[in-house]
């Protein structure tokens, strides 16, 4: 088991590589931050980078839009400071800093950078116009995780904050100690042991009974003052918070608002395991590295409605807030516990599976706890000697291992991310660029285009495989995130629909199968013949051309592109790629190009290279 610091210092190589600046670290350790506790990455979401000088305490912001269609019914900014390495010093600097924040947001801060001001007008915009589904959340994101104390002000800074701009108004805190907590290869080495006052009886090693809301909300401020994370508390769950957006969690929260004594009848109630727990004769239970693997919604729910109700200040409690309180004392909800022991991973994950399946999974669920990604894995590493993350954080901690066991093998020097892969498969072999580029919840156990793509006949490691290749391909010609080309930096997932088309051409016009486990094959293939870069480089070239503003079959011309001036909306529309009336400048020169790269090529070599790789045996 690598240690903490060994995982920081490998985690901290991609933020200090080139000899950044201090802003530039502080915006490398945001954006890496985001994308390993969010999954949000700036060439796939917008990111605004505005550190340094005249920053107005927001070093970045995130603008996550409504998606109704997803289930998310509210506006989201999340403004994030960012305090890497000794930048942190003590809960000093949250006062400082939420003052400045705070003053920046009422506009009472001048000497602003450019970006910044643009960023502060289209906040304090979105705050005069804020509904009762929109939210404001401030991150402090360090590198170890907040003490009680700090976390205790970062409360209060919260409190401070809703009344300044109203109960959508939120903090929370991040850092590279919380994500190393979350890997199985990495816990921390002193286990959770968290107390919870609970009315239950015990048959072996399960009890069963139930809690009262009180006592269940303060084991939940427990156990995140003591791991400085509460959604660790849900690692070994499918599904994380789909937050009160959806239609089941405005139902409790409703229910809770309004009947909390009614609680107990109408919820079917939660189900905890840990490793151990200890009975202490006073009717409360010390939990042993406890998990809330059902019940994630319901207990997510009641955290948000308590925190608001009980947490945010106020010493002259109105008749309502009396009553309401009143009612809340009598709530209770359904409570297993299942002991499941140090080595009970095989129980866990049963006990978890079978207790979550009456529900709809949801957008945030945990593609480590497959079993068909857990059958994958090792076969994929062995087979292709490429690491395939299917957590996150697990690349940085293999990585740590390794310079930390220099003779250990086998020793990788490349990594695959499950999820991207998943993202590269819809794009190129179902034709989802759009998708790809904008969502992230049809890609997770249980959305759309995962259960599409696991249905897919014969899906499984060589495809996979080839995702990866396509993604490389992709890479090496720096798509996305730090794009030379301006062409580059949004059209990652087209370019890999384009690049996958062409392959799918000559299978075709070869006469042979072109399904979707052979033109996996067919890359493969074409990869190792060295092949596959020449495809690429056809693919990049139609990119380039078909992005470069004023060329005659441009993007811009395109009669979608002209009625909504937006690219950002048109390269994430769930129709490119497959309406021939969205893009027909964009069809019409996929078609070209395929046309021109068979005419340049002999194709009876390609077809002999084909013929004679044999397929990889799963």
């Amino acid at each position: 088991m690598i240690s903490l610091e060994e995982f920081e210092e490998q985690w901290l190589e991609e933020i200090l590589e080139g000899s950044p600046s201090s802003i530039q670290k502080g915006q490398r350790f945001a954006e890496k931050l985001l994308r390993d506790w969010h999954e949000i990455d700036a060439a796939t979401a917008e990111v605004v980078l505005c550190d340094g000088a005249g920053d107005g305490g927001i070093d970045a912001a995130v603008f996550v839009k409504s998606d109704p269609e997803e289930g998310i019914e509210g506006d989201t900014w999340i403004l994030i400071q960012s305090k890497y390495g000794t930048a942190y010093a003590s809960v000093d600097t949250i006062g400082m800093e939420a003052q400045k924040l705070f003053a920046t947001l009422e506009g009472k801060r001048e000497g602003l950078s450019g970006l910044s001001t643009e960023l502060v007008a289209r906040l304090r915009n979105f705050i005069a116009n804020m509904g009762t589904k929109d939210s404001l959340e401030y991150v402090l994101a360090t590198n170890r995780t907040l003490s009680a104390d700090d976390l205790e002000f970062l409360a209060n800074v919260r409190t401070l904050g809703r009344a300044k701009f109203g109960n959508g108004f939120d903090t929370d805190a991040i850092s590279i100690e919380t994500i190393y907590k979350k890997l199985d290869e990495g816990g921390p080495a002193q286990k959770a042991e968290i107390t919870l006052k609970t009315n239950v009886s015990k048959s072996g090693d399960f009890y069963i009974g139930s809690t009262g809301l009180i006592d269940l909300f303060e084991f939940m401020r427990n156990y995140k003052n003591r791991t400085g994370d509460l959604d660790l508390i849900y690692e070994k769950n499918v599904r994380k918070f789909l937050g009160n957006k959806k239609k089941v969690n405005k139902g409790i929260e409703k229910t809770l608002n309004e009947h909390p004594e009614r609680f107990g009848l109408y919820n079917n109630g939660i189900t905890i395991v840990a490793e151990g727990a200890v009975e202490d004769g006073t009717g409360a239970l010390k939990l042993i590295e406890p998990f809330i693997v059902n019940g994630c919604q319901t207990t997510r729910s009641i955290w948000a409605v308590l925190q608001a109700r009980l947490n945010s200040g106020g010493s002259a409690k109105s008749p309502s807030q009396e009553s309401w309180e009143a009612q809340l004392a009598k709530a209770v909800v359904v409570t297993k516990i299942v002991v499941v022991g140090p080595e009970g991973e095989s129980l866990l994950t049963e006990t978890t599976r079978f207790t979550n399946m009456q529900n709809a999974v949801g957008e945030k669920d945990f593609l480590a706890l497959e079993k068909d990604f857990r059958a994958w894995t090792p076969i994929f590493n062995s087979k292709y000697g490429v690491f395939l993350e299917i957590q996150r954080g697990a690349w940085e901690a293999r990585r740590a291992f390794q310079r930390q066991n220099p003779s250990i093998k086998p020793r990788y020097e490349e990594a695959a991310n499950a999820f991207e892969l998943l993202k590269a498969y819809a794009a190129g072999w179902l034709n989802e660029p759009g998708i790809a580029y904008g969502k992230n919840p049809p890609f997770a156990p249980g959305g759309s285009l995962f259960n599409k793509i696991l249905n897919t006949p014969d899906f499984g490691v060589e495809s996979l495989y080839a995702a990866y290749l396509v993604q490389r391909l992709a890479n090496e010609f720096k798509f996305g995130r730090g794009a030379k080309m301006p062409t580059r930096g949004q059209t990652r997932y087209l370019f890999i629909m384009i690049a996958v088309d062409m392959v799918r051409d000559l299978l075709v016009n070869f006469g042979s199968g072109y399904s979707a486990p052979e033109i996996s094959r067919a890359i493969i293939c074409l990869d190792r013949a060295g092949c596959l870069m020449e495809i690429g480089g056809a693919s990049v070239q139609l990119i380039d051309e078909y992005l470069t503003f004023g060329n005659e079959d441009s993007l811009f011309t395109e009669p979608e592109f002209e009625k909504s001036q937006d690219l950002n909306a048109f390269l994430k529309s769930e129709k490119l790629g497959k309406s021939y009336e969205f893009a027909p400048k964009l069809k019409m020169q996929m078609a070209i190009t395929r046309r021109s790269y068979r005419k340049s090529n002999d194709l009876q070599d390609l077809k002999k290279i084909l013929a004679a790789c044999e397929p990889d045996a799963e």
